[in-house]
């Protein structure tokens, strides 16, 4: 079945190009049928967000020590004064964390995706081969940990340069998608096609479906990602239980099922290893994955296969 690239966009000005130009209809009430395999109702991707050792800190010349999704998230060092508790709280999430959350995938046979920061990943060589053993694909979350609107366009241009070179040497594999911080600048997109090499990007949180776009005269494909059931509400104060993170994902995963019998969705889940890396937090999402496993109407899976799938069965059709 093919799917129209974006059928009802309207652009607020001829000067905005394709890919920046505001869609508030997408599918509309006539979403595609996904046509996952073996008929699943749902495609189910968990994404490792690997981001430790890659964040803002006063060794690394940035004059500040990031807090962002800790214990602690409101440092208070001031810039130019190292935040040593904020360190430690970073470095939990790659000498336990990791190993913690690669054991209940491993043990499940689950798959997942890391969203891998560049130079997190050279600070940590063990866990580069340990995700590659276990065949997790990579998507690419910068060199850095940071906010891309921020770079000008030719910073911005080196540091995808930079990561992609970076973790084709750690990861033996060039990425198959890219995903900012937060959010991309208005040039992300246009420097991703430029770069080449990438099947998806995940810069959008505004559809349960992958959809097409074009940049310039290229066919894009974007795999949106979500926050609402991003484990970041842990540290957000929205998420002060296991439970309560057991009990969002799963309602969530049961209503797309649900849904899913006439229109199949997707679904991405989030995972920091300083957050969900730290024990109770573990436990709850071994419980959603519990929920998940051998399941014959979720299709747990990477995101590079969510992506080829969908250029396979769903390709570009210009409009």
């Amino acid at each position: 079945m093919k799917t129209p690239s974006s059928p009802h966009a309207s652009s607020t000005s001829n000067q905005t190009p394709d890919h920046l130009t505001r869609d508030f209809v997408g599918y509309g009430a006539t979403p595609p049928h996904a046509d996952w395999p073996d008929g699943a109702r749902l495609a189910l991707n968990f994404v490792v967000n690997y981001e430790e050792g890659s964040e803002a800190s006063i060794p690394d010349g940035d004059g500040i020590s990031e807090a962002s999704l800790t214990e602690s998230p409101d440092s208070p060092n001031g810039p130019g004064s190292r935040d040593l508790a904020a360190e430690s709280m970073y470095e939990y999430g790659t000498r336990v964390g990791f190993w913690r959350v690669l054991k209940l995938f491993e043990d499940r046979g689950l798959p997942a995706t890391v969203n891998a920061c560049a130079l997190a990943l050279e600070r940590n060589l063990d866990a580069a081969q340990a995700m590659s053993a276990a065949h997790w694909d990579v998507c690419c979350h910068g060199w850095r940990w940071i906010e891309h609107w921020t770079l000008s366009e030719d910073e911005e241009r080196e540091h995808i340069r930079k990561a992609v070179a970076s973790l084709e040497r750690t990861m033996g594999e060039t990425p198959s998608g890219w995903y900012c911080r937060h959010g991309p600048s208005v040039n992300t997109r246009r420097l991703v096609v430029e770069h080449g090499g990438f099947l998806y990007d995940s810069d959008s949180y505004a559809d349960d479906l992958p959809y097409w776009t074009e940049v310039g005269e290229t066919p894009h494909l974007v795999v949106p990602y979500s926050l609402a059931v991003n484990d970041s509400k842990f540290a957000r104060n929205h998420f002060s239980r296991g439970d309560d993170y057991v009990s969002f994902l799963c309602d969530a995963i049961d209503f797309l099922v649900e849904e899913g019998a006439e229109t199949p969705r997707m679904m991405s889940c989030g995972l920091h290893l300083r957050l969900i890396g730290h024990p109770a937090r573990a436990a709850a999402l071994s419980r959603v994955l519990d929920h998940v496993a051998d399941r014959k109407d979720i299709w747990v899976t990477r995101r590079v296969d969510i992506a080829r799938h969908w250029s396979e069965r769903h390709p570009f059709v210009p409009r």
